[in-house]
């Protein structure tokens, strides 16, 4: 996989950076989209692909109250299946985590009941036996679940998407930045952190107020620039989008302006290709469809990160 230079880009003659710029951040995108079918192809990534796919997807209201319970967790299984799928066992003294689990039997093809409470229930149907009944969803119970966190055992396929190069600087130059950008941020030191495993969030707010960026903060300077560019492009991009279906969208936006800014400043932001893969590799091409509003922003945040660390 391609990484970026180690040298920082300059666009020095003022008569020609324009056109310049976007002839560069053109290219980038391409290489990106290149990374990203390349990630998507490896072995890494097709290992890391089954892993996940063993994992449910959980209903919003059982999402909720994972959150509610342990707000930090990012892989929750059933005790057994931590064991017998991922060869993890759950710590001595661990609490559960409870959600709601479907309960699979013979349903009743009018009530809809299960045949104990169908047998208790006024519905006079009779047509066909309960053992010729089909399955359904007849209600739910309560079903304990732990987090990773919570196991010890095998380890899990990670993938490696973060930045890396030396940013202290141009982290400082992103801060001060942001007033001119229009919104606000904060850096949540870790143990203050209340959103699992996201690395920063861009919250909306009333059409007066500015986007309010938060970032977790990490040892790894080049990491945070990057995520931080990341939610400053959803703030200039997204504040407008209400649409969920254009969720994966915003994402290959956001991440290809991080991959371009932090190229520009000489950072290494190869694994941008893994989390746009993870993401949806098949709409790699939008990095392409959408360039301009890609272009354009990248564009002004290096313009204002350049002047904050030209004035430093």
């Amino acid at each position: 996989m391609a990484t970026s230079s180690s040298n920082r880009e300059s666009f020095d003659d003022s008569d020609t950076r324009h056109d310049e710029m976007h002839r560069t951040i053109e290219a980038w995108a391409e290489d990106l989209v290149d990374e990203v079918e390349t990630a998507a192809s490896s072995d890494q990534f097709k290992e890391w692909l089954d892993v996940q796919s063993r994992f449910h997807n959980y209903s919003h209201r059982n999402t909720l109250l994972i959150n509610l319970q342990c707000p930090t967790a990012i892989r929750v299984a059933g005790y057994r299946t931590w064991q017998t799928e991922f060869d993890r066992h759950v710590k001595e003294g661990e609490s559960a985590i409870w959600i709601w689990a479907p309960i699979i039997a013979k349903q009743c093809p009018e009530c809809e009941n299960s045949p104990s409470y169908h047998e208790r229930s006024d519905c006079e149907y009779d047509d066909t036996p309960p053992e010729e009944w089909s399955k359904g969803l007849v209600g739910f119970r309560p079903a304990p679940v732990f987090d990773i966190s919570q196991t010890k055992g095998e380890s899990l396929p990670e993938l490696e998407t973060e930045a890396t190069g030396e940013a202290d600087e141009l982290v400082l130059a992103l801060l001060k930045g942001a007033p001119m950008l229009d919104m606000e941020v904060e850096v949540v030191s870790p143990a203050e952190w209340p959103h699992g495993d996201a690395r920063g969030v861009c919250q909306y707010r009333s059409p007066v107020e500015r986007p309010l960026i938060k970032v977790r903060d990490r040892e790894n300077s080049a990491d945070l620039a990057v995520t931080t560019v990341h939610e400053y492009a959803h703030a200039l991009l997204h504040g407008d989008v209400d649409d969920k279906t254009e969720r994966s969208k915003r994402e290959l936006e956001a991440e290809a302006v991080g991959y371009i800014v932090g190229r520009y400043f000489g950072l290494d932001t190869s694994g941008s290709a893994f989390y746009l893969a993870a993401w949806q590799g098949e709409e790699s091409e939008v990095v392409l469809d959408r360039l301009e509003r890609i272009s354009s922003t990248a564009a002004e945040i290096i313009g204002v990160v350049d002047e904050g660390i030209t004035d430093e």
